[in-house]
């Protein structure tokens, strides 16, 4: 993952002169008329004069009327695609777009990009870029080789969780009664984003929280009589097959970039959410059920509840028809998506990967969601013959996709048909701002595209990627994919070969 700097406001730098004029002393007195007429002429001189400099020293947009007491004019703004952000919202990031506007000359797209996409120490780039409502190509290098794509495979993690969950869809973590007396079910239902503590209603991460469940399934036992011993039992049952996939490298794992998968977890299976790398729970639903038996206590000490020590999993799914003592909901299925994006969130993208499965009819395990993932990316027309998917999230060294996937993916979001697919708009890191590019784009090479430039970033010890929209200086809508692969780990240089090429696509204009 990668980040990047903001915008530098822009200075206007002023300066003036002031003279003086002296005087010979007086010999004898003087008619004061002589002196009137110069002092007149002077200023019928200087007038013009006046104008002309006005705006100079007071700045643009002020004109020589408005020194004289007309009302001053305002300086013409900036078009809005050559502007930060206000906000980091869908409409401003795709506002305005007309179709009037020229499309770039591919030669002169080429002249540009080019030069700038060169690996430095190693490996080779491929990329293209398209107009995005005509879908002309502008630039081809190896736009049809499938390449390592890293992260930027979570786009079409998004297409497919977008298309078959809806962006409005919540996930339910509920509490239902146990098989035995005395027990209560905690249900995992695909949020691994729950709070150890209170629901946040304007969060993502923890939107959902485990001490207002805790409390919500007290007052309900209360309700129903009940008193004495209670012992908290997991059902994590909705995802099947292996927790861990064998195709992630084990010092990824180490590394704490990813953990097994469980349809429940708090903070996407983090000790702290503030603390995003180093090792992770190995175990996340009996984590977030051990952490809901000990809100559960505390919950219950003054209703006459006592809570067992220790949590058992389930040894079989819940009952489908069993009526919940309480349930608390998720973020939307489009904010989560968006936190995956921006982030490069692993957990949650496989876990948005099984829960498309799970809608679509398919299991809940990684060959359900890679089979997903395919499914809707030819669903919206996209060709998934080449494409090869070993997990949803780009971890894996195995996965290959081409560049021209890519920015027919992109094209989908902005320009495409299904209209669902926007709420993925939000999620596209900013260059200088926001994700996993808030550190980028700083340097002089690269800074013309702070606040311009919305992509994706893929980061893996041999490969970069950078999938995503920009609007040029015409303001005509280009989408672009660049994947670098066989890159020497670490060399510098080849992150700013990516951000130079989007770069230039900002400034572009290129006829």
């Amino acid at each position: 993952m990668t980040k990047t700097t903001g915008q530098e406001p822009l200075r206007a730098h002023r300066s003036a002169r002031a003279g003086s004029l002296g005087r010979t002393p007086a010999k004898g007195p003087r008619k004061p008329w002589p002196l009137a007429l110069a002092a007149l002429i002077l200023l019928v001189l200087a007038l013009p004069g006046a104008l002309l400099v006005a705006p100079g020293f007071l700045g643009p947009g002020v004109s020589g009327a408005g020194v004289f007491g007309a009302a001053p004019q305002p300086a013409p703004a900036p078009p809005a695609w050559q502007q930060a952000p206000a906000t980091l919202s869908a409409p401003q990031a795709l506002a305005p777009l007309q179709q009037s506007a020229p499309v770039p000359l591919p030669s002169a797209v080429a002249a540009q990009v080019d030069p700038a996409l060169k690996a430095d120490g190693g490996g080779t780039f491929t990329g293209m870029v398209q107009d995005a409502l005509t879908g002309q190509v502008l630039f081809d290098r190896g736009g049809a080789e499938s390449r390592v794509p890293a992260s930027n495979l979570k786009l079409l993690t998004a297409v497919a969780a977008l298309r078959t969950l809806g962006p409005d869809h919540r996930f339910a973590t509920k509490v239902v009664p146990g098989p035995a007396a005395g027990q209560v079910v905690l249900v995992g239902g695909g949020d691994v984003l729950l709070a150890a503590g209170e629901s946040r209603p304007g969060q993502v991460m923890g939107h959902a929280g485990l001490a207002t469940l805790a409390a919500l399934t007290v007052q309900a036992l209360q309700a129903a009589g009940t008193t004495g011993d209670i012992k908290v039992v997991v059902d994590d049952s909705l995802f099947t097959g292996a927790a861990l996939n064998p195709a992630w490298q084990s010092g990824d794992v180490e590394a704490g970039e990813i953990a097994p998968l469980y349809p429940l977890a708090l903070n996407s299976a983090r000790f702290d959410p503030a603390v995003t790398t180093g090792p992770r729970p190995q175990d996340s639903a009996i984590t977030a059920a051990e952490e809901f038996a000990a809100r559960l206590r505390a919950a219950g000490a003054g209703a006459g509840l006592t809570v067992a020590a220790g949590v058992e999993r389930s040894p079989g799914a819940s009952q489908a028809a069993a009526p919940a003592l309480a349930a608390v909901q998720s973020a939307t299925v489009s904010e989560q998506v968006n936190l995956m994006l921006q982030v490069s969130d692993n957990y949650l993208a496989e876990t948005m990967g099984r829960m498309a499965a799970l809608a679509t009819g398919r299991t809940g395990s990684n060959d359900g969601a890679t089979a997903v993932v395919a499914a809707e990316l030819a669903a919206v027309g996209i060709p998934s013959d080449a494409v090869k998917l070993v997990d949803v999230c780009g971890l894996a060294m195995g996965n290959q996709v081409a560049a021209r996937q890519f920015t027919d993916v992109v094209r989908a979001i902005t320009t495409g048909a299904d209209t669902r697919l926007r709420a993925a708009l939000d999620g596209f890191p900013v260059g200088g701002l926001s994700g996993t590019l808030d550190t980028r784009y700083g340097d002089a090479t690269t800074s013309g595209g702070a606040g311009l430039v919305r992509a994706k970033t893929g980061t893996l010890n041999t490969v970069l990627a950078l999938s995503g929209y920009v609007v040029d200086s015409d303001g005509r809508l280009l989408v672009f994919s660049f994947i670098g692969n066989g890159l020497t780990p670490g060399a510098p240089g080849n992150k700013e070969a990516l951000d130079r090429a989007a770069t230039a696509l900002a400034g572009c204009g290129c006829r």
